[in-house]
């Protein structure tokens, strides 16, 4: 019997809370490693470090907030309790990490940042974790998730190009430096609280009457997402996937500004960089429907990835001739992008339901928070790896209002760091994902 269609107010409702993880997703990738090299004039390996340790932090929390949020769902058929407590303490926190004191000593302020966001990612995954499990909650049919998820992208999308052009641009208004970041962040965390509020509102409402489960004595263990990661294959194989494509945006991401500034030289050109990036996953999302409806969500996820890699491939010409032509290649990116994005997470509700068929319980906030705590270890991790590729290369780190002198090594670092490891991680995703074996039809 075929599911019923998810209603638009459903599928709206659900996708406003893209607005609050596409904002925090984008721009400390986007922003947070130059801030701390070219701001706070912080080394670019101690940096590293900064961007990277949060996210270990939520690889440990995550699968446990996951285990609440079942039981949560288990007691009362809602997920909103730790939704809205991520969605307050997220505020603060935010603004905190971009408003570290002029006064502090450059090691003083890697520390201040480090903490604030520390505490800031795990706010964030008190919103994520359940919010990424509701998919499996709200219908059970094959292709209306693709519709879900496909909503979803989009407003992510128009998120991620309205922050990641606008966040820079009222940093350079208020002429960057200390004020203009903390300017960026204040104006940055209002939007990104207003989405999760306005999805933690609506999700409250969808799950009024909702029935509740009764949960046996070892049901919704924080270790689930564990043994699903080790004894479901489809999972293991969807999870690496998404990971490691999500190291590669990642890596890209954190290049985009050291391009503009480095490569383009022009700082400002990292606003059309970005909107050559997203614009193109807006318009191409009905496509990406269309074609995963057709050809089923693992094939169309293997031909964006590929679409990807060869625009990744063609950048790295970049190295020998730098020019305005790198917009053409990032714009067909962006067209991989969206369907890097789309079809994982369209696939995630499928597999939730074959390993809780498989165990006799719901297992989505637990197999959703050790997917979460993946991302974003993928996410922090790609700041990382470019900002060693920087210092392997011999990058000169730099106070606010400074544009060092880079030596022709780290030129090409930079160039090769943007283009060149996100191919190859792609490459690596493509060998995964070509083991994962799940048949696939609609409901």
């Amino acid at each position: 019997m075929t599911a019923p269609a998810l209603s638009r107010s459903i599928s709206l409702g659900y996708a406003a809370g893209s607005v609050g993880t596409g904002a925090f997703g984008v721009l400390p990738g986007l922003v947070l490693s130059y801030y701390l090299t070219d701001t706070l004039g912080v080394g670019a390996v101690l940096a590293a470090f900064v961007v990277v340790l949060p996210k270990i932090i939520d690889v440990a929390i995550n699968p446990m907030i996951g285990a609440r949020s079942d039981r949560d769902f288990a007691d009362t058929g809602r997920r909103t309790r730790l939704m809205w407590l991520g969605a307050v303490a997220i505020v603060p926190l935010f603004i905190a990490t971009f408003a570290v004191p002029e006064s502090l000593s450059s090691g003083t302020a890697a520390l201040w940042v480090l903490v604030f966001f520390s505490l800031t990612a795990v706010a964030y995954a008190l919103f994520q974790v359940p919010y990424i499990a509701l998919p499996a909650d709200l219908t059970p049919d094959y292709d209306a998730r693709t519709k879900l998820i496909s909503d979803r992208i989009v407003v992510l999308a128009l998120t991620i190009l309205v922050v990641g052009a606008g966040a820079p641009a009222i940093r350079d208004t208020f002429h960057g430096g200390f004020g203009g970041y903390l300017a960026m962040a204040v104006a940055t965390t209002a939007l990104m609280a207003l989405g999760m509020a306005v999805a933690t509102h609506w999700a409250g409402r969808a799950g009024a009457g909702a029935p509740k489960r009764s949960a046996g004595p070892n049901a919704h263990r924080t270790r689930d997402g564990f043994e699903a990661l080790k004894h479901n294959h489809h999972y293991r194989i969807l999870l690496l996937v998404y990971v490691t494509q999500a190291l590669a945006t990642a890596v890209m991401l954190a290049g985009a500004q050291y391009l503009a500034t480095y490569i383009l030289e022009d700082k400002n050109a990292l606003t059309p960089l970005f909107v050559a990036l997203v614009a193109p996953a807006i318009l191409v999302m009905p496509l990406w429907v269309r074609i995963g409806v057709r050809f089923g969500k693992q094939r169309a996820l293997a031909a964006a990835s590929v679409l990807f890699l060869l625009a990744a491939l063609s950048l790295g010409v970049a190295i020998l001739a730098p020019g305005v032509w790198v917009y053409a290649p990032i714009a067909m990116a962006g067209v991989g992008y969206a369907g890097m994005q789309t079809f994982p997470l369209a696939m995630l509700p499928d597999v939730i339901d074959e390993r809780s068929a498989g165990v006799g319980r719901d297992q989505g906030g637990a197999m959703s928070g050790l997917w979460t705590a993946a991302e974003t270890m993928g996410l922090a991790i790609g700041p990382g790896l470019y900002l060693l590729v920087l210092a392997a290369t011999g990058f000169v780190s730099s106070t606010a209002d400074e544009v060092a002198v880079q030596p022709d090594s780290a030129l090409t670092g930079i160039t090769a760091g943007f283009a060149l490891l996100p191919a190859a991680l792609i490459a690596v995703s493509l060998l995964i994902l070509s083991r994962y074996r799940r048949r696939e039809q609609s409901a």
